[in-house]
Order: C-alpha cells, then sequence, then structure tokens
C-alpha cells in the first residue's frame, strides 16, 4: 500500500488509494463486512484496537472499551444470530455463552481467510473526508493513510451514558457508584447491599447475579418493561412468527397473546405496568428475573429520587442502604475520530442515515451494525455488508439526495410514532422488518441502476 503522510502537497487520491476501503472495527460488525468484502475481491484494510476479534464477547478484551461479563449469555437464540453461510455449532446451547460466541466468530474469519487483513493493536483516531472525496485516516500508530471509502463498524455499546443530570446528592454517596459497562464478575458484588437502575438486558443479568451473591439486591426502574422469557412452550421465543413474510401486525399481535400467558402481568412481581404495549419499546429478554423477584432474592423499587449519605432514597419515600449502586443508563453513540461538528450525535443520540447505513452527503462512507434491532444484529450486518459492497461495485445505485432525505423523515417519523420517546430508540429498528426492507432496498438499487446505465447508452448511442 502506498502510505500518504498529512504533509502530502494534495488532497486528489492516487487509483490504488481511491479502490481501498478502511473497515473501523473488528466485532461482529466489522468482520461481517471485512468477509464481504474479501469474498469480492476488494481491497481493504480492517483495524482493530484489541488483539482479536470479538469485541463486545470477548470477556476482559484488551481494548480496555468492550463491555462483556463472566456470566454474560446472548439473548437471541442461536439460529436467529447465526450467519446465513456459517452455522453455529450444533453442539451449542440455544443461548450460547460469550467465549462460546466470540470463539464463532474466531472460526467465522479462520473459515473464510481474511485474519491477514486485520491489523490488531491499532485503533482508528481520526478520520478527514477530502474535498476532491475519499478520506485521510490517522492511525494510533502515528501513521496516515488514505482511501476512497470508509466502513465505520466500530459499534454502540462502549461510550457509557451515566444518568443526566446526576441524582441530587450523588457526589456526597459514601458508597460506590459505577456504570454497567465496568460490571465484570460476581466478586464486584459479593456481600454487598446493591441497588441496579435500569430495566434493560444488563440490569436483568446484575441483578439476577447479585440475588446470588451480594447480601441485598434492589432494582430501581423509572418505568415498566415487557420482560420476555427466552423460551415460550419449550421454543425460543424469537423463533415464533419469525419469518420475513408474515407482517409486523399480525407477528406482535401474536407475540402480545404469547406474553400475556407465559409471564402474565409485570405487577405480579412488583414491577410498574408498562405504560407502552408490547413492541413499542426495546424489550427485555430474561428468564432468570422474574424467578428471582418472585422468591424475593430482587426487591423491586422505583425510580432513585436522591442520596443521602450511605442511603439510596426513592421516588416513594422508601430509602435503603448501600455499598454500591450501578447505572444499567444505555450508551451515547459517538464517533471521536470523526471532527466534532461533522458527525456529533451526543445531544439527542440522533444520526441521519439513508437506510440506517448511507451517509447522504458524504460519498463513500458506510455504517454497518449501528442499529438496535428487535432481534441480532449480525445477520442484519451481513445484509448491510452485502448491500455496501454492491455499492463499492457499481451494482447498487442510490437514489437522489432528497429521496434519501425523504426515507430518513419517514423513518424518523415512524420511531417516533412506534416507540416510547427514548435515546435508546433512536437506532431502533424491527429484525424482521429491517431485513425485509434491506433486501427490498438492494433490488431497487439494482434498477436504478439498470434505468442510468440505459439512459446513458441512449444518450450515446
Amino acid at each position: 500500500m502506498t502510505t500518504v503522510h498529512s504533509t502530502a502537497p494534495t488532497d486528489e487520491l492516487g487509483s490504488s488509494e481511491r479502490e481501498r476501503i478502511c473497515v473501523i472495527g473488528a466485532g461482529c460488525s466489522g468482520i461481517t463486512a471485512a468477509k464481504v468484502l474479501h469474498e469480492r475481491g476488494l481491497a481493504f484494510d480492517c483495524f482493530e484496537l484489541s488483539d482479536r476479534v470479538g469485541g463486545n464477547w470477548v470477556w476482559g478484551n484488551s481494548n480496555g472499551v468492550s463491555a462483556s461479563y463472566k456470566s454474560l449469555h446472548i439473548n437471541t437464540s442461536r439460529s436467529r444470530m447465526e450467519f446465513s453461510d456459517f452455522p453455529m455449532p450444533a453442539n451449542l446451547p440455544n443461548f450460547a455463552r460469550h467465549d462460546q460466541v466470540a470463539a464463532y466468530f474466531d472460526a467465522y474469519v479462520d473459515h473464510f481467510g481474511f485474519r491477514d487483513k486485520i491489523t490488531f493493536n491499532t485503533g482508528v483516531e481520526h478520520v478527514r473526508p477530502l474535498p476532491g472525496g475519499g478520506f485521510e485516516v490517522r492511525l494510533s500508530t502515528a501513521e496516515t493513510r488514505r482511501y476512497g471509502s470508509v466502513i465505520v463498524a466500530n459499534g454502540h455499546h462502549w461510550d457509557p451514558r451515566m444518568p443526566e443530570p446526576p441524582f441530587p446528592g450523588a457526589e456526597g454517596f459514601t458508597g460506590e457508584q459505577m456504570h454497567s459497562h465496568d460490571y465484570t464478575d460476581e466478586q464486584q458484588l459479593t456481600g454487598k447491599r446493591i441497588v441496579v437502575l435500569g430495566m434493560g438486558n444488563s440490569a436483568m443479568d446484575i441483578c439476577t447475579d447479585a440475588s446470588y451473591h451480594a447480601a441485598e439486591t434492589y432494582l430501581s426502574h423509572r418505568r415498566g418493561v415487557h420482560i420476555i422469557p427466552k423460551y415460550v412452550f419449550g421454543k425460543p421465543f424469537d423463533e415464533i412468527g419469525a419469518h420475513e413474510k408474515i407482517p409486523s401486525r399480525v407477528r406482535w399481535g401474536v407475540a402480545r397473546v404469547v406474553m400475556r400467558a407465559a409471564t402474565g402481568p409485570m405487577s405480579r412481581y412488583g414491577l410498574q405496568e408498562p405504560d407502552h404495549k408490547f413492541a413499542q419499546a426495546h424489550p427485555t429478554v430474561s428468564s432468570r428475573i422474574l424467578d428471582r423477584l418472585a422468591h424475593g432474592d430482587v426487591v423491586p423499587k422505583p425510580n432513585i429520587q436522591r442520596f443521602d449519605g450511605d442511603s439510596v432514597v426513592f421516588t416513594d419515600g422508601t430509602r435503603v442502604a448501600a455499598d454500591l449502586v450501578i447505572y444499567c443508563t444505555g450508551y451515547k453513540i459517538s464517533f471521536p475520530f470523526f471532527d466534532a461538528g461533522f458527525l456529533d450525535p451526543s445531544g439527542d443520540n440522533e444520526i441521519r442515515l439513508y437506510q440506517r447505513m448511507f451517509h447522504s452527503t458524504v460519498p463513500g462512507l458506510y455504517f454497518i451494525g449501528l442499529v438496535q434491532p428487535l432481534g441480532a444484529v449480525m445477520p442484519i450486518a451481513e445484509r448491510q455488508s452485502e448491500l455496501a459492497a454492491d455499492h463499492l461495485q457499481g451494482r447498487y445505485v442510490l437514489p437522489e439526495r432528497a429521496a434519501m432525505d425523504a426515507e430518513i423523515d419517514r423513518h424518523r417519523k415512524a420511531i417516533t410514532k412506534r416507540y416510547v420517546a427514548s435515546k435508546r430508540h433512536t437506532i431502533q429498528v424491527d429484525f424482521v422488518d429491517y431485513m425485509r426492507a434491506l433486501r427490498r432496498e438492494r433490488d431497487a438499487g439494482a434498477r436504478r441502476r439498470t434505468a442510468a446505465q440505459a439512459a446513458t447508452d441512449s444518450v450515446g448511442a
């Protein structure tokens, strides 16, 4: 590869640079993109801050930013998260453990033979779009390279979001406060009085761990959620009505009936009733937390009102003494390698992308896996990567800028209408609906290409 330093006299890319692609990250989305590019014979470099692939599925990841913990298991079933051309081993449980998932990703890379295209222990520090097209990329090694395209696949579960603003009295709390991002194993909980704030998947896992190891465990929540058991009628819940041909109104209608039969109202477990229908917020998947609540090993509490010395005071006026408060309050969407103002969703977690992956004004900039699906991200990243590769090879043509902006606006309006207002839902997609949309968009882009070619040929004639 030709290496060009920041002192280069021109922003114009050479032909080899213009054809080369930079992939940022080798988590599940990054390796998916790399695999597709490798299969298509496209020139690329993939940069990974860690010493191995797998991202958040690597417990104790050397990159220092991945979030994983000892008890972590997938909350989507094996058959729903595996890649289309590389099934997960049949001997794995339906809901595999983190190390089993990480080993699967390692095997995926080696099976398709592109490990040599990944540069490990190397981060991307800065990406600058060039005036004439393409990008200048500065690495953590201080080297600067130039590329025709950049695929961003650094994930969105690495920049913790703490309560904003902090709860009154938080600065004077005599116990410890931490984000779930920093939770790694049960030793952090042993013998302590624990308050967990949040109702997402991490909160349920940590509460369950605490119920076996902590002296006391309290689950604080601002609003109710629908908690889905992993199995319903002896079958993984996410396999019910999961075909792309089944309309979402039918699929979720059936799911609501099944949920009522499987769990009953959340108030039976001492939790607040959800103020929304099932699938109008990102659901929480846990087969264990309801059992721990029912047995009194986890005590439900409303939202935190304030701190007072060593005590946590809740909005219902009750208080408990606590040694550790764990905030399961989600993550910011952030891209530290872009200049502030270029792509800065830090205020509202919003980012405008056509079909959730194409930047509408910067050609050659793609985002893979930047979605929060009601389902697994791996098959989505696979389909997104195929679409990006089609575009890179000229097989797929994007619509005009106005059409892209209109699609983004329609999506934002639909998100606002369907989901509870939350920074968590700004990148929310329904797995089945979005997979279908990507398939249709790929076909539509191919038709636009054919039409454009026909128009060119007619002019030439």
